[in-house]
């Protein structure tokens, strides 16, 4: 295995303020697929200046985080997808480990990640193995190298999912039939974390929506049963509580915030799709 059978994939949306970080930390993979979720002609235009080589498909429509990952993932003609988000920055040697793992591993995982050089990856620190290559559950979207034949039977991301919890979804699917997913320590990167986008509260707006949409959706596909809904209808309450104390306090901002997140569990809690989107003009 070379860095040849590697296709880098990175999703953007109003992400001009850090995307040329990331693709100035990626030194040895050549194959770069760039998939802009808002239809961004000058970005393109920019990014192409500087990096001639690299492939941008531009969407006219909002696709979300899976479904454009997914739409990469069909257009690249190697067997491994290497999925970032622009808000990531390749640690040195990042690549050369996560190459020197993938052989030593022999193909024989679904998923490979680094680890995030700020957050501990979002694990518990009693989770994370002293060993340098360990297996785990579940990994964060941010840094992922997906074997696309290992993927094959479950499928890929959910596209039912817009932002949030698509990651942790595949990864469900891919460890109930028994494939591995690791971590590489010897790896890693910074992440910026909800640096991805530029758009200020706008997609803050967005991001509450769909925490609580995917939260449910994500509980009601794997034990939908009374208690899940009993439990949500509980947090419904309560979100309705906090809007009224954020009312009384005048927080125009948090009255917003919490509103977008009691309409998000609503919406999924009814079997609605995720379908709110950030009001913002694409042209």
């Amino acid at each position: 295995m070379n860095y040849n059978q590697i296709t880098v994939g990175i999703v953007t949306f109003k992400s001009e303020n850090v995307i040329f970080n990331c693709l100035n930390s990626i030194k040895k993979i050549k194959n770069i697929i760039i998939l802009d979720n808002a239809n961004d002609k000058i970005l393109k235009k920019k990014i192409k200046k500087k990096y001639p080589k690299i492939r941008i498909l531009l969407s006219k429509k909002n696709l979300g985080y899976g479904a454009a990952n997914n739409k990469i993932i069909r257009k690249s003609k190697t067997p491994l997808v290497f999925i970032l988000s622009p808000d990531v920055i390749l640690k040195k040697n990042c690549e050369k480990n996560l190459l020197k793992s993938i052989n030593k591993l022999e193909h024989d995982f679904s998923m490979l990640s680094p680890i995030s050089k700020i957050k501990n990856y979002g694990f518990k620190k009693e989770m994370i193995s002293k060993d340098k290559l360990f297996e785990v559950d579940y990994v964060n979207g941010f840094a992922i190298i997906i074997n696309k034949i290992k993927i094959k039977n479950v499928g890929m991301f959910d596209e039912n999912f817009f932002l949030y919890n698509e990651e942790i979804d595949l990864c469900k699917r891919l460890r109930l039939a028994n494939q591995k997913i690791f971590i590489d320590k010897n790896a890693q990167v910074i992440h910026l974390a909800a640096k991805s986008t530029n758009i200020g509260f706008e997609f803050d707006k967005c991001r509450n929506w769909h925490w609580m949409w995917s939260q449910v959706y994500f509980a009601k596909k794997y034990s939908n049963n009374f208690f899940v809904y009993f439990k949500f209808i509980i947090l419904l309450f309560l979100q309705l509580i906090k809007i009224i104390f954020y009312i009384t306090l005048l927080n125009k901002k948090e009255i917003i915030n919490k509103t977008m997140r009691f309409s998000g569990t609503l919406n999924s809690l009814l079997g609605r799709s995720s379908w709110y989107r950030p009001k913002f003009n694409f042209d």
